[in-house]
């Protein structure tokens, strides 16, 4: 029975994925679709994904159809570095603003309107928009970018604006870490195919801890050739991002969900967080 996993398109989910097998998995009628979180949650959510990162938004717009794998996530406690709002101004004078949000994500589009709303105390308007910075700083007084394209436009000398860190305002704000992605598994799947799911999870932990006893170093040589970037750049990068999924990391998310819900963003709370309990870890051959 086909299987299809999704995977984030950015760096910043790669260590869950660089040292896992594909080509075993293929043989296993396991197949890949890398695409931006947006898309992934969407295809996720019409079960034409069965397993893989989704925002951690989109898990809570789907908390009865999805259970979390143990441990694993994109977190972090401050500073993202992936995740910005562009401004022409500083932050408190953003009153009455237009803010263009990139369309590829979820979880930072309604961060943001939290932060702006609750924290910042400034009322703003919204356009969704392709993420292109100077496209979107055309015609608004700021900007989202997520991933790659944020990491890029922030080693762009020519671009004068304030650059805020969403994962660094929340912590600001709230004390607490941010988690931005998580590993869904859809229920209906775990019934018919649990065995290629433990599979897989076993090597996404492998592959997340095969990298950071490495420090990334072997990642980060594959991303420079692509990419570029200085090594001390990604090293550091890497180093502030969290890869569990520990009560600190749940303890944040669940505030950014009591925060969502107040806004209108969820339908119903949620007040916990359902982990796959029964998952087992195994030797894998996917690695």
């Amino acid at each position: 029975m086909t299987i299809t996993v999704g995977e984030i398109k950015y760096t910043n989910a790669f260590p869950f994925f660089y040292y896992v097998d594909r080509n075993k998995l293929l043989e296993k009628d396991c197949h890949f679709l890398i695409q931006t979180p947006a898309t992934l949650n969407r295809e996720m959510k019409a079960g034409r994904i069965q397993v893989g990162p989704i925002s951690s938004f989109a898990y809570a717009e789907n908390v009865d159809e999805f259970v979390l794998m143990p441990n694993l996530s994109v977190s972090a406690n401050g500073p993202v570095g992936s995740i910005f709002l562009y401004t022409k101004r500083p932050l408190e004078e953003l009153e009455g603003s237009r803010i263009a949000l990139t369309t590829t994500s979820a979880t930072s589009v309604h961060l943001l309107k939290i932060l702006l709303k609750q924290y910042v105390e400034v009322n703003v308007t919204y356009d969704e928009m392709d993420p292109s910075f100077d496209e979107m700083m055309q015609d608004h007084d700021g900007c989202l970018l997520i991933g790659d394209e944020a990491i890029v436009t922030s080693w762009r000398e020519e671009v004068e604006t304030y650059r805020y860190d969403l994962g660094e305002l929340w912590k600001e704000y709230t004390g607490t870490s941010m988690t931005f992605a998580v590993f869904a598994v859809r229920k209906d799947a775990i019934a018919r195919q649990r065995a290629i799911l433990e599979e897989l999870y076993t090597a996404f932990v492998l592959s997340k801890e095969k990298n950071r006893k490495e420090q990334y170093a072997s990642m980060i040589r594959h991303i420079q050739k692509g990419m570029g970037g200085t090594t001390a750049f990604w090293n550091h990068y890497f180093s502030n991002l969290v890869y569990d999924f520990h009560t600190q990391q749940q303890k944040g998310l669940l505030l950014f969900y009591e925060k969502a819900y107040e806004e209108g963003f969820l339908p119903k709370p949620i007040e916990s967080i359902k982990i796959w309990g029964d998952v087992r870890t195994h030797h894998s051959s996917l690695m």
